[in-house]
Parts: C-alpha cells; structure tokens; sequence
C-alpha cells in the first residue's frame, strides 16, 4: 500500500509506517508498501496516480483534477478541521473513504486568540477580565474559546444561527446545548469579536465576506477584531479602507484572503499579524495526525497501537508552582510562558517576502499547548483557574 502523506503532518512517519505494509482496498499487490511526503501546495495528479492513501492538509485541493490519474485510491484524509479544500460529492461518486480531522486544533486556535488577548490588554492597558468578547461560530473551536473564557470569568456572547436553529429544531440529541445564541449585530458590539466560521458560499448563511464594507465602518474605534479561521471571511480591501480612513479598530489577522499572496498594505494596519498558524501548535497539528491514523485503521480493520502521547516529547519548560492567588498578571506570565503570540509577529513582519507564506508555515517554530505544562497550586493559590484553562494538574 502506498500512502501519500503532506510533509507539514507531525508523526505521520511513527503513525503510518507499519500501515503502509498491509493490503488496502483496490490494490492488494504484492509490491512493498511506501509512505511518501510531499509538498501540499504544488502536488500534481502525476505525483499521487500510484497512491492508495492519501493524507493532506488545509492547502491541497483534493478533487477531479488531481486524482483523474488514480484508480486505486481507497482513502483520503485532511488532517485539519476546514473541509473546503476537499470535493466530497466527487470523492462520494467514486467510493473513496473520506475522513477529517474536526476539532483536532480547536485548542490551538483557542489559546492563539487568548495570547492576542494578553498581548492587547498589555499593550493597551486593558483590563482583560472586564472585556466582553462575541465569538462567531460556535462548534468546536468556538466551544474551546468559550471554555477558556468561562474559566477567566470573562463574559461572552456566541453568534452560530445554524446551530441556534438546530437547536429550535430539536436537533441536538445526543448532546443537549444549554447556550444561548444572539445575531451577528450582538455579537459585533462586543469589545472583542473573534471569528471562528469556515468558509461558506451562498445558501442561507453565507460566510464569505461576512463582514465587508457595510458592516466594518459600524465597529467601534475602540474594538478588537480577531480572524483565525478562513481568510475569506473577512473582505480584506474593506479592512484596509477602513484603516486608511483612520479608523481605530485594532485588528489581529491570522488569515489572509488570497492565501499564500496577501494584501501586503493591509499588514502595517495589523496589531498582530501571522500566517495561519494559529492552529499550528505541535499538540494541534499531531491530534490531526492520530485522527486520520484511527481512521484508516478502522478502515482497514486493525488495532490502532499508537497515539499521541507516545510520541509528544517533553515541554522546554514541564512544570511550575504557583504561589499566588490568581490575577491579570500572572495570567499574561502563564500564557506567555507557554506562548507568546509576538513571536510570530515578528516573524511573518520580518521574514514573509524573504521566505514567502508557505514557507513561514512548512518551518514553523514548536509550539506548545497550555497542557503540556503541569502546574502545581501552592495553599496561597486558591484558585484552580490555571487548570481550567488547559495546564495539566
């Protein structure tokens, strides 16, 4: 069996390599099986015509033109949350297996925007706690958002009319959702507004170009807007007019419409700016990669023997007593401490047209989550904040 994989997947080599030997749906030859990487952005159909698996993430785009040379492909997997790269009605009309990763780096996403969040406060002044933040989207990365935010004690507001009608329908069975969803006017009136959709063309709730020219100049100079989900989500010259006009609103860009080219003008205009990264911690990036791994065993009926925790090495630094009572200020040193969202600022500032977009994310520097650092709470610390936020006990 041959199973292509996309270079930028962590652990792939230690979750796959026993797979590839064992036969796979329509090709069962006797060859000896391959794990191949490549590179996402430019694979060919001439490069994969050969694969029986296929792994990839956010920026191959998996359809008719790509695997017209293939007739023996069983399985495709994107190890990444966003499914909009991927044709599922012509994967569907050919029989190929098709698994996501969803919710893989909500945490990720969750702990780029609480960064943001202390860096801005720092910077501004702010007390964060007393903000009052509107989360658009509320399925996994929003939920992970909202956790983070309940255990700060920091009010907020979730805008998913999808899921309030789901849930006015009925819908939710297997999991009751007790939350309360407001429109997306509410939700834009809060001091910090952080967008957490996938991309969506036409039907009853688009999301391209959600927010655009009518609405942005309604924004507030004194607001924080946040988008760590598709670049498309927000119409990026409408921004830069806005900003152009003077218009204070302090903008935290992860994303960038026309990704790998970006509006080079609207950067100057950004208080952070990175290159969609913000799901890119090492736990983010490697739970897509077991994902798909417990996927394709199932498929092929065998134990899966690995995960992830067999393979994450130890944090730079693992564990940490805390002898105070929780605050403002030993937040930012926690969060920080574990990461501290300028790096990356200052490398997309400083490197993106020496090294370009993609290769900003192919060499991204290790990044941890918040629970790969144990925390231990002194008897002076009576708050176990810091666990609820994701530190390991």
């Amino acid at each position: 069996m041959k199973i292509y994989f996309d270079e930028n997947m962590p652990f792939a080599k230690e979750f796959f390599s026993e797979l590839c030997h064992l036969p796979c749906g329509k090709h069962s030859g006797a060859e000896l099986g391959e794990l191949i990487p490549f590179s996402g952005r430019n694979l060919s159909a001439e490069q994969v015509a050969d694969a029986d698996v296929l792994l990839v993430r956010s920026i191959t785009q998996v359809n008719e033109k790509l695997l017209h040379l293939n007739n023996r492909l069983s399985f495709v997997g994107s190890a990444t949350i966003g499914m909009d790269h991927i044709d599922q009605s012509y994967l569907a009309k050919r029989n190929i297996t098709f698994h996501s990763a969803p919710g893989c780096n909500a945490i990720s996403v969750a702990e780029y925007v609480l960064s943001a969040l202390v860096v801005l406060a720092e910077r501004y002044l702010l007390n964060l706690l007393s903000l009052t933040v509107g989360i658009v989207g509320g399925g996994n990365t929003g939920s992970r958002l909202s956790e983070k935010l309940t255990a700060l004690g920091i009010k907020h507001k979730i805008c998913d009319p999808l899921l309030a009608e789901k849930k006015e329908q009925g819908y939710n069975i297997t999991e009751i959702d007790n939350r309360d969803y407001v429109s997306l006017d509410e939700v834009l009136a809060c001091d910090v507004i952080s967008l957490h959709v996938p991309k969506i063309e036409g039907g009853e709730h688009p999301t391209y170009k959600l927010l655009n020219s009518d609405n942005l100049v309604k924004l507030r100079e004194d607001q924080i807007l946040i988008s760590a989900c598709r670049g498309d989500v927000i119409d990026n010259h409408a921004l830069l007019a806005l900003k152009k006009s003077g218009h204070g609103l302090k903008v935290v860009l992860d994303v960038w419409q026309g990704e790998p080219d970006v509006l080079e003008a609207l950067i100057p205009y950004t208080e952070i700016a990175t290159a969609h990264i913000a799901g890119y911690s090492l736990e983010g990036k490697a739970r897509g990669s077991e994902m798909l791994y417990q996927a394709l065993c199932k498929q092929l009926n065998v134990e899966a023997k690995y995960k992830l925790k067999n393979f994450l090495p130890s944090a730079s630094i693992p564990a940490i007593e805390i002898n105070q009572d929780f605050n403002q200020i030993l937040l930012n040193q926690l969060v920080k401490m574990v990461y501290d969202v300028r790096r990356d600022d200052a490398i997309f500032r400083q490197q993106l047209f020496a090294q370009g977009f993609d290769s900003l994310r192919k060499n991204y520097p290790v990044r941890r989550e918040f629970s790969a650092v144990t925390v231990t709470l002194s008897p002076n610390a009576k708050s176990d904040v810091p666990h609820r936020l994701g530190f390991s006990k």
